[in-house]
């Protein structure tokens, strides 16, 4: 049993989504997981193991933010040998190319966190998708109606208060479409340790418009992209 998880051995599926809300977990488990069965309540960030089509997978919520998502990665990369973790969380537009309630599926991950600096010795690391995963993702989602869904780099920041908003300018001019908070760390660890990951994320609210969801439609109201997220971790 590890350290943040708790599960016992075999409880976790090879394939987990990974919402950073728990709550989130609890309402994908429940909406779109057979049998699925709460393997941890510890820390109150709770994980399910189900099926999906067939598909045994599991739902892991990571709380917010590269260090936190970190621990559980490491875990479940490390104790629990998963071989897949797909990022499904919300992410905040950077510019109007997306709307509210768009998909971005992240191709890479920029970022202003410190724990790649430290890792790579000051070197610039380029953390990105796994491809197979993410041509998957695309496909899955070029076959919804009503979704509307991008593909690019996300800015996985390390603040979600930022003082200095107005550095996040060149990033935009450089093709970043979204902010969100893990992104950049799921890469690098899945890369660490030879196994695939992805980060499937939903325009929740926005930085140019100013438009934004609720804490409830945030919770329970993003299905395109666990339907996405699932297509592509599941069924090749």
């Amino acid at each position: 049993m590890s350290t943040h998880i708790g599960a016992r051995p075999g409880e976790v599926a090879p394939v987990v989504l990974m919402p950073g809300d728990p709550l989130r977990a609890a309402w994908i488990a429940e909406k779109f997981l057979d049998d699925a069965q709460c393997y941890s309540e510890v820390r109150g960030m709770y994980g399910f193991t189900g099926t999906w089509r067939g598909h045994r997978v599991s739902v892991q919520g990571s709380g917010m933010g590269q260090p936190s998502l970190a621990i559980y990665a490491t875990e479940l990369f490390r104790e629990y040998d998963v071989q897949s973790i797909v990022r499904v969380g919300s992410c905040g537009g950077l510019t109007e190319d997306v709307a509210i309630r768009d998909v971005v599926i992240a191709s890479g991950a920029c970022t202003d966190s410190s724990m790649n600096t430290h890792r790579f010795h000051g070197f610039d690391y380029a953390p990105v998708a796994d491809f197979h995963l993410l041509r998957r993702a695309y496909d899955a989602a070029s076959t919804m109606t009503g979704t509307t869904t991008h593909v690019g780099l996300v800015f996985s920041g390390d603040s979600f208060y930022s003082p200095r908003s107005e550095l996040m300018a060149p990033m935009v001019e450089h093709g970043a479409l979204a902010i969100e908070m893990e992104a950049s760390a799921l890469y690098t660890l899945a890369a660490a340790h030879r196994r695939t990951a992805l980060a499937v994320c939903t325009v929740s609210d926005h930085l140019v418009t100013g438009e934004h969801t609720s804490a409830q439609e945030r919770e329970q109201t993003f299905d395109a992209m666990v339907d996405i997220a699932l297509t592509a971790a599941l069924e090749s």
